[in-house]
């Protein structure tokens, strides 16, 4: 295999990554949880910080000279010429609420470039993988984003109101008002709906790179497009506000009223 594409070695240790982190988040979900509340008043329990410690203990052994961005334990060599960025539960209010639409996201970047995007659930059985150039599967089978490219015909989704300043919901508002349906709830799951094509919108803002690079490289291989509100590719200096949209033309399209509509 061409060196600039993922490999099968990656992929590998993508899988027990996730198998690892699954083994620990699985273990405590719908359990009585401590819970604590991080610097940025998010929840986080034992079951984040033991899931990712767990695959931390992977890349030691597997990949010891690659970098580490993970949002429980910290940066790691992120100089380094491949970065793993990991979140070992995606949604955490869900996990707490016994909500099974939490994830864990990994993404495995070089050069800039999302070349592995992985979002995986444990509860409902489902392995998204999407590799740079070389396609997205669901639990081995190929999926691919829709071919939606008008507002008007569009189905959009976002975690929740809560997620947005003042001016980032009026804009929000605005573009899922003239789209014809709008979802809330899914945290992660969003993503990978729209890279199977179910949903052809997801607007977010006040998300940290282990939120959108995993699904950034899902999204791509599915041949969607990812981008922040200003159309600039998603990298770790990213400001936390994402569009990814099925096609290109309606990215575009929702880009513009998203600017229009106070959104920049």
């Amino acid at each position: 295999m061409s060196s600039n594409l993922p490999s099968q070695d990656d992929l590998r240790i993508a899988n027990a990554l996730a198998d690892a982190a699954a083994a620990h988040s699985l273990r405590l979900f719908r359990t009585p949880l401590d819970i604590i509340a991080k610097a940025d008043e998010s929840p986080v329990t034992q079951a984040d910080r033991a899931a990712e410690t767990a695959m931390r203990e992977i890349l030691g052994r597997e990949r010891p000279a690659d970098g580490i961005f993970g949002e429980e334990h910290g940066l790691e060599r992120v100089d380094a010429a491949s970065v793993w960025v990991l979140d070992p539960i995606d949604g955490t209010r869900s996990f707490i609420t016994g909500s099974p639409l939490w994830g864990t996201l990994i993404a495995l970047v070089r050069g800039g470039r999302v070349e592995l995007g992985m979002i995986d659930m444990p509860v409902l059985g489902e392995r998204w993988v999407g590799l740079y150039s070389l396609g997205a599967e669901r639990n081995g089978q190929a999926v691919r984003a829709s071919s939606c490219s008008a507002v008007a015909e569009a189905r959009i989704v976002t975690t929740s109101p809560d997620i947005f300043n003042a001016a980032d919901w009026q804009a929000f508002d605005t573009l899922s008002r003239r789209c014809a349906m709008r979802r809330f709830g899914g945290d992660c799951y969003g993503y990978a709906q729209l890279a199977g094509g179910t949903i052809d919108l997801v607007v977010e803002t006040g998300l940290q790179p282990y939120d959108y690079l995993g699904p950034a490289g899902l999204i791509e291989a599915a041949g969607g497009v990812i981008t922040d509100w200003q159309g600039q590719p998603l990298g770790l200096q990213s400001d936390g506000r994402v569009i990814a949209a099925a096609t290109a033309a309606l990215h575009r399209e929702a880009l513009a009223v998203l600017g229009a509509a106070g959104g920049r």
